[in-house]
């Protein structure tokens, strides 16, 4: 079995600060281990295609979407779960590839839609395919019901963490 790095931390505050309670680390220590393991185990098929950080969840929202495959750069911001300006930012480089298009919005003239474009489909097509396939083979390891209690526990957590947020005004 792999060490577990955070249940030694874990056991040396105990030692060390034995008036504090540091069970939060087993989970959220965790949680924040296996972003960073996660995403090293994730990004090498978007770096290959050249994608950096986030582009590929902005092709991959705009192809959820179905024909035409567009929304404006606020709709990109909500289901990508990032700023307007991180929006931006993406859809800059994603144009200088010929992934993405800006035009001007019929609804509203000062608006822009960001669209994919036919190469932006077929890369984010093949990409989906390997990033699920990848996922796959990470939680190969879990059974269908300890899957079915993570995401269970994940789902409750997100929304625990999710009203803490927003109690304190911040956007998640």
């Amino acid at each position: 079995m792999a060490e577990d790095r955070v249940a030694d931390i874990v056991d040396q505050w105990r030692r060390e600060r034995p008036d504090l309670d540091p069970t939060p680390l087993l989970i959220i220590g965790r949680i924040q281990h296996l972003a960073e393991v996660l995403d090293a185990a994730l990004r090498p098929p978007f770096a290959a295609a050249g994608l950096g950080n986030g582009e590929f969840d902005m092709l991959a929202a705009l192809r959820r979407e179905g024909e035409p495959y567009a929304l404006t750069a606020g709709q990109l911001s909500e289901r990508m779960l990032v700023t307007t300006g991180a929006v931006t930012k993406r859809v800059d480089r994603l144009v200088t590839r010929g992934l993405v298009s800006r035009s001007i919005s019929e609804a509203d003239a000062r608006g822009r839609v960001v669209g994919l474009t036919p190469a932006g489909v077929a890369l984010t097509d093949r990409l989906i395919g390997e990033h699920l396939a990848n996922e796959a083979a990470i939680l190969r390891g879990l059974t269908d019901s300890d899957r079915s209690a993570l995401e269970r526990l994940l789902a409750t957590l997100a929304r625990t963490v999710g009203a803490r947020a927003q109690q304190a005004g911040q956007r998640l």
